[in-house]
């Protein structure tokens, strides 16, 4: 699907446009615009990856000018650009809104101006009854991106979502974190054991991103089943691959911080179908039951959450840091 395509991905230089780019060059993609605002990880990424096909764009999806020149010719664009990290978000709200609302309704106007034939954009589990800043950027990020397929007029573009939680070892998560903890000597900090998270790995998230965009039709959500850990047993096998007693030492739950992260709640599952390998919300003002044949009512009998799910063992943890390369 990206043969002689030319993408844009935004926030091109994160955890997720850098594997982004990494798998799609590849196929036999035309070219890959990497638009972010952060010069030295452009760079970086220059020196590592000295391929013909990448193109460098300094922007911000704040400035309108900026992103609509970027979007010239474009087939497709995966909107990964955001202010994610929950505590600087409550801290600086306003920022958030700028980015993650302003900058996806830029982003929006830009496709439909330049007539790219797919948008995707990477939402989150905290978009889900949000209890923070940053879930309620995000939250207005998946409805503007979901009702621009009734606001394009004319337009064929097809705007479309992903929502899952942190992808495993991504910055800032709770790996690289803890595992930083151990390696320079201090307490290990978590806030709860019983906490939940859902897992995701980085390949499975970029799995999820293709299928949305090979099977999207507009106005949908994709939702990967996965399974979830719990944060007490994710501490206790980094301490045993570290081979480390590393002293634990609980603290108070963070500004806007779940217990448990939900992706699916109640309200939503009168318009949830789903396959083998995932959830769709379909947005019923976009279209009447134009689905693929494979989706069919979901059979949910409750909130999608990771609590509910299968949780994954010790030993299924250990399993999974190795083969991702996590703890070396």
């Amino acid at each position: 699907m990206f043969d002689g395509k030319k993408i844009l991905i935004t926030g091109g230089t994160g955890s997720l446009g850098t594997a982004l780019v990494n798998k799609i060059l590849k196929t036999d993609v035309d070219t890959i615009r990497i638009f972010s605002r952060d010069e030295w990880k452009q760079v970086q990424m220059r020196a590592r990856l000295p391929d013909k096909r990448l193109r460098f764009f300094i922007g911000d999806v704040r400035d309108k000018e900026r992103l609509f020149r970027s979007l010239e010719d474009v087939d497709i664009v995966i909107h990964a650009a955001a202010l994610k990290h929950v505590p600087v978000v409550e801290y600086n709200p306003f920022e958030a809104v700028k980015t993650n609302v302003y900058g996806t309704q830029n982003l929006i106007d830009g496709c439909l101006e330049n007539n790219v034939k797919i948008a995707l954009a990477v939402g989150t589990d905290k978009a889900v009854s949000p209890l923070n800043t940053y879930g309620a950027t995000k939250l207005l990020m998946e409805r503007l991106f979901v009702s621009a397929n009734h606001y394009r007029g004319f337009h064929d573009t097809k705007f479309s979502c992903v929502r899952y939680g942190n992808v495993l070892g991504s910055r800032g998560s709770l790996v690289p974190t803890l595992v930083e903890q151990v390696r320079s000597g201090k307490k290990i900090t978590i806030t709860d054991p019983e906490m939940t998270r859902f897992n995701i790995t980085m390949d499975e998230a970029l799995e999820l991103i293709f299928r949305a965009i090979s099977k999207g039709v507009g106005g949908e959500i994709f939702i990967p089943k996965i399974k979830a850990y719990k944060v007490g047993d994710m501490k206790d096998v980094i301490l045993e691959l570290l081979n480390s007693k590393t002293e634990t030492e609980i603290i108070s739950i963070r500004p806007g911080e779940k217990i448990h992260e939900s992706l699916i709640i109640k309200d939503e599952l009168k318009n949830a179908y789903e396959n083998d390998d995932d959830y769709v919300i379909f947005d019923k003002q976009t279209q009447d039951h134009e689905l693929l044949p494979e989706f069919q009512q979901s059979n949910l009998s409750g909130q999608y959450s990771s609590d509910k799910v299968d949780l994954l063992s010790k030993d299924e943890l250990k399993k999974i840091l190795v083969a991702e390369k996590l703890i070396v």
